[in-house]
């Protein structure tokens, strides 16, 4: 059965500012960088990545922040026009270092138009993927996963964390009726997928996004099916050798999911702010 989890998280500080007479609890840049990072932290990044905050005044007031799967032309303008002060998007902007910003290029103009609107950036990615309530675990929760534990720990990690999750059924379904209740549970016309569908799914590893990496790792640890957002097709043929029943969720569900409860835990813990999952934001990828 597909559920959701929850996580209860303790109200960060405010400064008060005082305006005709009028005492007006304000929020900053930094005080939502230090939630973010206690909530998804920047150590549990994959060390290819670019986490934290990468576009901002820390000392900025913020009172509206959007969140977001990716900042594109589309979620940036909703952004601009709502008159947001913060963005946070899963997947960084900028993702690799930059020689210079200009109008040149999709992903500088975006930076350049956010900057001039007056817009910070704050990105999780791969510390949101694999926090105590990040996606992975929110994800191997939603598949009614038990007895979760990521797939590859974090050497001397206090909280015993890591990327990706592993997890069982609480009893043996077949592959076709996994596959249907994360198709239902998702909203998903359709699910792509390595294995027959009288397969047994029992113990299944879970790695959101671009997971074809961790496939090797489910292997070594006995995983009979791997749940991901996307993967290779030589990931396929991996699978497909090592009779593990691969299901492809898409990239997009496998994290939005998690982008829009993100915006209701920020919403809780920042009073003060309005926040919300953009609306404008949407799978580039389609039936034909």
């Amino acid at each position: 059965m597909l559920f959701n989890g929850s996580r209860e998280s303790s109200i960060p500080e405010v400064y008060q500012l005082t305006i005709f007479n009028e005492s007006v609890a304000m929020s900053t840049i930094e005080q939502v960088n230090q939630f973010l990072n206690d909530f998804a932290p920047t150590r549990l990044a994959e060390d290819w990545d670019n986490v934290g905050l990468l576009i901002g005044d820390r000392s900025a007031n913020v009172d509206k922040i959007m969140t977001c799967l990716t900042v594109t032309p589309e979620s940036a303008q909703e952004a601009i026009k709502a008159q947001a002060q913060l963005i946070v998007s899963h997947h960084p902007l900028p993702f690799r270092p930059l020689k210079k910003i200009t109008t040149d290029s999709i992903a500088t103009k975006l930076i350049w138009e956010l900057i001039r609107a007056g817009i910070s950036v704050y990105s999780p990615h791969t510390g949101f993927d694999s926090a105590a309530a990040g996606i992975n675990h929110s994800l191997s929760k939603r598949l009614g996963l038990v007895d979760v534990a990521p797939i590859n720990l974090i050497p001397d990690d206090p909280q015993r964390l890591g990327s990706g999750r592993i997890g069982k059924r609480p009893s043996p379904t077949s592959l076709a009726e996994f596959a249907g209740e994360i198709k239902r549970g998702f909203d998903l016309q359709t699910i792509q997928g390595v294995g027959q569908p009288n397969d047994e799914v029992n113990k299944v590893a879970v790695a959101c996004g671009s997971g074809g990496s961790f496939l090797a790792a489910a292997i070594r640890a006995g995983c009979d099916t791997f749940v991901t957002g996307e993967a290779t097709f030589h990931t396929a043929l991996e699978a497909k050798a090592n009779g593990v029943s691969l299901v492809l969720m898409g990239h997009y569900f496998s994290e939005r999911f998690a982008v829009e409860s993100l915006a209701q835990t920020l919403s809780g813990n920042f009073s003060d702010a309005t926040v919300w999952a953009s609306k404008n934001e949407t799978d580039p990828l389609t039936w034909l």
